[in-house]
């Protein structure tokens, strides 16, 4: 049998958001390392980001001129004729769906690029795709990857090489439309990589680094006006040792579509030192760490920060510190704070999620004790280190009170007032493939045909709650006035989308 060549193109769809909110290209870590994958074996691919184009297309119009949508919402990013001229040239089209706020732009994708051409194959993944198959399957997605890709993507190229009429029916980990039913292979357990560094270097060449720079808006931080930030993002680890409710990683172990990979796994230290060799060589001076928790296993993450002192780049962690990690015996773990520092960490995310001990047992893990924690001292010692600080709070939970939520706002004031840079304040989002969702569609919180357009931090879109939906926007709203300073909040509205 000839074996046809096959070319692939992992495409991000234009951004949308709501008006006055900030627009940021997505970025994720999904396209270099399914890139690494497919170049490694051989596979010709290019990553097309719509939301920032490349090549002719100009970026100052791109962002500066998003168009409205008839949801209300504002698009970011090339128009339709573009992303088709780009699709023409390649076989296979990925598009991943990790957020569901982004849904409607995946599924846009997917209707105009199978419309104008019907041979091509779509194939999606994500925990937002694996989550809501009818919806993807009908926007004509031939075949959903249920867990980790790597492997899957160059199955799927190979299938599709010996057949313009490509059956996914043998392989693992996949789900397909066939005969007007859904089927769905999970993923076996052996087929999660425990050791991470057998995955390929992740091809962070193939992304359209230079107009991010310009842009300098990367997912968190907070730098200055007009700097061209040469950034990328990274993991050092994937999985976390918590399961908390709202996280969609709680349901990813064993038994579920996407098999065991919430399970904490880590990349040797030698590995993490060879990534942020490759990305020096790309230019890159400011390095994101993405992981779900750093210092999930501590040992390790002491020694790794040890081993990157003088790397020759700036660290910010983005979503992984978690508190309790940055604490012995409830006060400050200098030992942590010195080595995060010398390691170049500037900027640093701190989940303090709630001011409540009976909100954190029952939806965040129990995995800190606020009444116990001397978060007052910590702060202070981070600040005496140079750090920036950012600190995430929660409300809206189903059974959560307005006492509650108030304490939680105070705590964050008080946090500001030792020192913290800012507050951040989101709205518990039940999304899809996280234990919230199922106790939310369970209970009545959450209609099964929800709008996924609103599943973002702004919109309180679960019903019946103790708190009702507007009072929870209107207070987290001014929670974030309140609470921050007119710097911070004069910085983060420049940022803001508006139509052209």
């Amino acid at each position: 049998m000839e074996l046809r060549d096959v070319s692939v193109l992992l495409l991000y769809p234009p951004n949308q958001n709501f008006p006055g909110t900030v627009c940021k290209p997505n970025g994720s870590l999904a396209y270099p390392n399914l890139g690494g994958a497919l170049r490694e074996h051989g596979v010709h691919v290019r990553v097309f980001d719509a939301c920032v184009g490349d090549g002719p297309d100009n970026l100052d119009e791109i962002f500066a001129k998003p168009s409205p949508l008839p949801s209300g919402l504002l698009r970011t990013g090339v128009d339709d004729a573009r992303i088709l001229e780009v699709v023409a040239e390649h076989d296979i089209v990925g598009i991943t769906s990790i957020f569901t706020d982004q849904e409607s732009m995946v599924l846009h994708c997917a209707r105009l690029i199978k419309a104008a051409y019907p041979e091509k194959i779509l194939v999606s993944g994500g925990v937002n795709a694996r989550s809501r198959l009818p919806q993807f399957f009908n926007a004509g997605f031939d075949v959903v990857c249920l867990s980790e890709a790597e492997q899957t993507i160059i199955d799927i190229v190979e299938v599709v090489r010996r057949s313009k009429r490509p059956s996914f029916a043998d392989l693992h980990g996949v789900a397909f439309p066939e005969d007007g039913q859904i089927r769905i292979k999970p993923t076996r357990s052996r087929d999660v990589v425990q050791d991470l560094d057998l995955l390929p270097m992740p091809a962070w060449d193939l992304l359209p680094n230079q107009r991010y720079w310009t842009l300098a808006r990367p997912h968190s931080g907070m730098f200055e006006p007009g700097a061209e930030l040469r950034y990328a993002t990274m993991m050092t680890s994937l999985g976390c040792p918590f399961h908390c409710a709202y996280c969609h990683i709680a349901n990813e172990e064993e038994g579920s579509l996407s098999g065991p990979i919430g399970s904490f796994r880590v990349k040797s230290d030698e590995r993490v030192l060879a990534e942020i060799e490759t990305l020096k060589g790309l230019g890159v001076t400011e390095v994101f760490i993405e992981d779900d928790s750093l210092l999930g296993q501590k040992k390790r993450g002491l020694r790794l920060l040890q081993k990157i002192q003088g790397a020759g780049v700036t660290i910010c962690d983005l979503n992984g510190i978690n508190i309790i990690h940055l604490l012995k015996r409830w006060k400050p773990d200098h030992e942590v704070l010195e080595a995060l520092s010398l390691a170049g960490f500037t900027q640093i995310n701190m989940p303090f999620e709630t001011g409540n001990l009976r909100i954190m047992r029952k939806y965040a893990s129990n995995k800190l004790n606020v009444e116990k924690a001397d978060l007052r001292g910590l702060i202070i010692a981070m600040k005496e280190y140079g750090f920036q600080l950012y600190g995430n709070y929660m409300m809206g939970y189903p059974d959560e009170t307005m006492e509650e939520i108030q304490n939680t706002i105070d705590l964050a004031r008080d946090h500001v007032s030792y020192g913290l840079d800012a507050a951040n304040f989101f709205i518990v989002v039940p999304m899809p493939g996280s234990p919230l969702f199922d106790m939310a569609i369970a209970n009545g919180h959450l209609s099964p045909d929800f709008d996924p357009d609103k599943m973002n931090i702004y919109n309180a879109t679960m019903t019946n709650t103790l708190v009702p939906w507007k009072v929870l926007e209107e207070t987290r709203s001014r929670a974030w006035e309140e609470v921050n300073s007119t710097q911070w909040k004069t910085a983060k509205k420049a940022w803001a989308a508006t139509s052209a």
